[in-house]
């Protein structure tokens, strides 16, 4: 099964995949459970969140991190600085 990536973005990587034309999501300080339904990959602008899958894997991501969820990964997500990203599914 697809688990989650995470690394440091170069500014040409993030001109390469467009992120300047995907969908704001935005989220306070909190906790919420996720199944990923498709693959997404997202570029957060700020913010800091820890997930933790339902296998036991734990991710730490922020500011500056390009983030992949593979399809059917099971998680919670637990919000510990306002989050904003750009998204895109598939």
């Amino acid at each position: 099964m697809g688990k989650v990536n995470v690394k440091k973005a170069t500014k040409e990587e993030l001109d390469r995949l467009g992120v300047d034309q995907w969908p704001v999501w935005e989220s306070p300080v909190r906790k919420f459970d996720w199944e990923y339904d498709d693959n997404e990959v997202f570029f957060v602008h700020e913010g800091k969140v820890n997930v933790v899958t339902t296998d036991g894997e734990q991710v730490e991501f922020g500011k500056g991190d390009l983030v992949t969820f593979s399809k059917g990964v099971k998680c919670t997500w637990d919000v510990k600085e306002k989050i904003k990203k750009v998204y895109k599914f598939g």
